[in-house]
């Protein structure tokens, strides 16, 4: 079931709590009212709203200095981005400016329609959708580059390790103890930088997966395909690995 929208109420005036309240609960809200500034900060917290429709002149604290805290106290940095609309008797452009300089959504001058009110609203939070949806495909889109990078670092810097130590196998002495140890550390070392590249790309596969807009599964090139590919070039190595303990005894 979705969850309702949240919207936070402050206004120190009941007849607007009451308005609002009734209107948009109607309207299949979740609202919360606040009578003042420093009730508005602790319902912040308390509630965590969606969007906030938040007066001006108040008591104790003004709109201005809610929103002021709430955009730049680090006690609120989780809430920096919440929406506010602000509700104002003053039809001053210098107190607009400030307003939208602080961080607000939009500025509605007193008395207000509730039809107007109610189509802000709508707006603001579509833009709110839209900008966490772009957000989120921009961290997709640099997840997957940087998934990119690290599967041309990891393809490029596999081939040579791996060729070497076929190298070293070819010319392995079954009676050379030294050389056969030489050449286990050598497998013990590079296999273990391929399997910690293995592991980050493991991470960036599962920040992928874990993302909004789905997951990776028609992918052609996944970490099985690579363990796959990886583990092919060592199976001669593997079945040779018996008979060099059985040398080095």
């Amino acid at each position: 079931m979705k969850e309702k929208t949240k919207i936070l109420i402050v206004d120190d005036e009941p007849i607007n709590l009451d308005f609002f309240d009734v209107m948009l609960s109607r309207l299949g809200f979740e609202v919360e009212r606040a009578v003042d500034g420093e009730d508005a900060l602790e319902k912040v917290k308390t509630f965590g709203p969606d969007l906030m429709l938040l007066d001006n002149i108040m008591p104790k604290l003004s709109g201005w200095e809610v929103t002021r805290t709430l955009k730049s106290e680090e006690e609120f940095a989780d809430y920096r981005t919440l929406p506010i609309i602000m509700f104002s008797a003053m039809d001053d452009v210098k107190d607009k400016i400030e307003g939208f300089e602080l961080g607000i959504e939009d500025y509605i001058i007193k008395p207000f329609n509730f039809s107007e009110v109610l189509a802000r609203i709508r707006a603001v939070l579509r833009h709110r959708t839209l900008s966490r949806q772009i957000a989120a495909k921009e961290r997709r889109i640099a997840l997957v580059e940087s998934l990119n990078q690290s599967l041309i670092y990891f393809t490029r810097h596999l081939k040579f390790p791996v060729l070497e130590m076929k190298r070293q196998a070819d010319k392995l002495d079954a009676d050379d103890r030294d050389s056969i140890e030489s050449f286990r550390s050598s497998v013990r070392k590079e296999t273990g930088e391929v399997l910690a590249a293995l592991d980050g790309l493991e991470d960036e596969i599962r920040e992928l997966e874990n993302g909004d807009d789905g997951d990776v599964e028609a992918w052609e090139l996944s970490l099985h395909d690579l363990e796959r590919k990886f583990q092919s070039h060592f199976k001669q190595l593997r079945e040779d690995e018996p008979n060099v303990h059985e040398v080095s005894r």
